[in-house]
């Protein structure tokens, strides 16, 4: 099916969000999807400075399901993006939970005024950090509410408890892993406390630039308001259909962690679904490799590598899911 884009813009506290929007092929309404990226500095395509290469999943996903007969919206985050650090000096301080809600419902209204979306089929597909605002919007939407909601490599935990558990995996095995642990959660604590963070020297350089990042003007309010949102408490609050998508390969959630609290949060709710597949990753690449054999630092710096494709599975389930509930 031929497909077709533009490039759209809309304001956010005078910042202009750039976004692209996608169009399938035929006359009439369409349902749409807004896609919500990942944290930190993850654009539109679900790419980011801090990984090599441009093949994001973002992109992939919103071309595959605008061929599946949706318009999507993808946007860049003020932050994130071409003009993301031209956008950050006027938004040191100003980044919160709800500036981010703010983006989303300009992504919103800019694709229900488009003449050719279905109001009454708008749907969000969402990664990561990006299944919390999806969740917090849904969560207070009065009206154009989702009628149904993805949310892909979904942490059931507060952000805090997965970056423990990450940080975890990649020193426990370290000779002074114990004591680098003490000294992260004595920097935790007092981050929680709202003091400053003054990281012990002896800790690794990625590890002390992690910590002191927490507290920088240009992350505060935002990191303390993050740190302890935990999406189990949010997706006992809507009521819409709910699709989760963990992948077996995913080294930064693990499903087997992280689906426990979600899956007991929904416990009753029959309108949200679980889906593992076997060899996804993170951004719903295919993997090969064990499971075992992928560490955090080497593995997403392969994420959007050129060679690099959606995991066919992974895209079954979200296709066919999302199908269903827009009557394709």
């Amino acid at each position: 099916m031929m497909i077709t884009s533009e490039e759209i813009a809309w304001n956010v506290d005078g910042i202009p969000v750039q976004g692209t929007l996608t169009r399938p092929a035929g006359e009439g309404l369409h349902p749409g999807i807004v896609f919500v990226a990942g944290s930190g500095p993850t654009d539109r395509d679900w790419c980011s400075p801090l990984i090599p290469g441009t093949n994001g999943s973002g992109r992939l996903l919103a071309e595959d399901l605008t061929r599946a007969g949706f318009m999507t919206l993808r946007y860049d985050k003020r932050a994130s993006g071409p003009h993301g650090q031209e956008n950050a000096r006027q938004l040191v301080g100003r980044i919160s939970m709800q500036s981010h809600l703010d983006e989303l419902s300009g992504a919103v209204d800019a694709l229900l005024a488009d003449g050719a979306m279905d109001p009454a089929r708008l749907f969000v597909l969402t990664n990561s950090e990006g299944t919390i605002h999806a969740l917090n919007y849904q969560v207070q939407a009065t009206e154009r509410r989702f009628s149904g909601l993805v949310l892909t490599g979904a942490p059931g935990r507060s952000i805090g408890q997965v970056a423990r558990s990450q940080i975890l995996a990649q020193v426990r095995d370290l000779p002074n892993g114990d004591l680098m642990m003490d000294q992260y959660d004595a920097a935790i604590a007092a981050f929680e406390a709202g003091e400053s963070i003054q990281p012990d020297p002896s800790l690794p350089e990625g590890l002390r630039v992690l910590l002191l990042s927490l507290t920088t003007p240009a992350n505060l309010p935002f990191a303390r308001e993050l740190w302890s949102t935990n999406p189990s408490d949010l997706i006992t609050k809507v009521k819409e259909p709910i699709l989760v998508v963990i992948g077996k390969k995913d080294i930064q959630v693990d499903w087997k962690t992280d689906d426990g609290p979600l899956e007991q949060a929904a416990f009753g709710n029959g309108n949200v679904e679980f889906a593992y597949p076997e060899e996804a990753d993170h951004v719903l690449k295919h993997e090969d490799r064990l499971r075992e054999m992928l560490a955090a630092a080497e593995v997403g710096a392969h994420y959007n590598s050129e060679d690099r494709v959606l995991d066919a599975a992974a895209l079954t389930v979200i296709t066919r899911w999302i199908r269903d509930r827009a009557r394709l």
